[in-house]
């Protein structure tokens, strides 16, 4: 049986992930509907990627009854108010990053999830590369020795998008980007929470971050600096670097295809898309489709790959870091 998607949001983000999903076999996943706040824009969307159905509501999108699984890809700042409307429906969910505006509301999504008995999964696609399936089995085998040092970069310049700078939108680097430097980094170190936080940054005249710089303290005397910035490109990349050698996750870090273990490259080629796209490679999107169903067909609440321990210590973090530099959401005083 296929696995039966419900499409929330008909942005540019849902568009990416609609043909990756058609980078997949039909018999394993289907597209049977669309909801966006607008029907006239669900409908538009519909008709693009040949989607059955088409709603003008959210609401519409919750009582379908022919849905296993909805993908989530508003706004951040609705992703609360969203994401329990379909977990509270009974429907299975794979929301995209960052999971919701703060701790207090991530923790509110997982509740509903477990009260609902329903999957729930923080759409870091990242994590489902085959690429960092590679990483973590040269971690696992002690390839580079004892890791010491963990470095990742994202930079792009977003400061014309409203959605990047505008604090009523969700904007700043650390959560628009940045959250992929620090789920690399706790991904490497296997989700352990850091002995100390340190985040230094400048803020821009609408309140939310341009660069942030988060240093993390682990046990042992390992350390992880991630820099993030929507002012500039930065090199965009990863590096492990331990007692015996250096793993290096090469630019785009996030939706890589590139490896170097001690200067020695690997690739790990997409496939083409059937549209074109808004995002860097995001026919990689398949893969955190190939997981969900993974999970479903087996029955699992939530994804190894990306638990929603480690969605809760990420959102910790980045809590954390925004209070260092003195970002506050309207969120985060409810």
């Amino acid at each position: 049986m296929a696995t039966r998607w419900g499409i929330c949001g008909a942005g540019k983000i849902s568009h990416d992930f609609c043909v990756a999903l058609r980078t997949l076999s039909n018999e394993d996943h289907q597209i049977v509907a669309v909801a966006s706040r607008s029907l006239e824009s669900a409908e538009k969307f519909a008709k693009t990627h040949s989607i059955p159905k088409a709603y003008g509501s959210y609401q519409e999108l919750a009582k379908d009854p022919n849905i296993d699984v909805l993908y989530i890809g508003v706004v951040h700042t609705h992703h609360l108010q969203v994401g329990l409307l379909f977990l509270n429906a009974g429907k299975n969910v794979l929301c995209e990053k960052p999971f919701a505006m703060n701790l207090r509301e991530v923790r509110q999504l997982v509740s509903a999830a477990r009260e609902n008995n329903v999957f729930l999964m923080e759409a870091v696609w990242s994590r489902c590369f085959p690429l960092y399936a590679e990483v973590g089995r040269l971690l696992s085998e002690n390839t580079v020795g004892e890791v010491k040092m963990v470095k990742a970069y994202f930079g792009l310049p977003l400061l014309d998008r409203e959605r990047s700078t505008q604090k009523e939108q969700g904007g700043g680097a650390l959560m628009d980007i940045g959250i992929y430097c620090l789920q690399f980094a706790l991904m490497v170190f296997k989700g352990e929470r850091p002995e100390s936080i340190h985040a230094t940054g400048v803020l821009l005249p609408s309140g939310v971050d341009e660069s942030m710089v988060v240093v993390l303290k682990f046990s042992g005397n390992r350390m992880a600096v991630c820099v993030c910035s929507i002012a500039c490109d930065l090199p965009n990349d990863a590096t492990i670097c331990g007692s015996k050698g250096m793993i290096r996750v090469a630019h785009p870090m996030h939706c890589p295809t590139v490896l170097e273990l001690n200067g020695k490259k690997t690739e790990f080629p997409l496939p083409e898309p059937g549209l074109p796209l808004n995002f860097t490679n995001s026919t990689g999107l398949r893969y955190e489709a190939e997981e969900v169903r993974r999970c479903l067909l087996k029955g699992l609440k939530e994804s190894i790959k990306m638990s929603l321990t480690d969605s809760e210590l990420l959102t910790e973090i980045m809590d954390e870091a925004r209070r260092q530099v003195g970002v506050v959401y309207d969120q985060d005083s409810q």
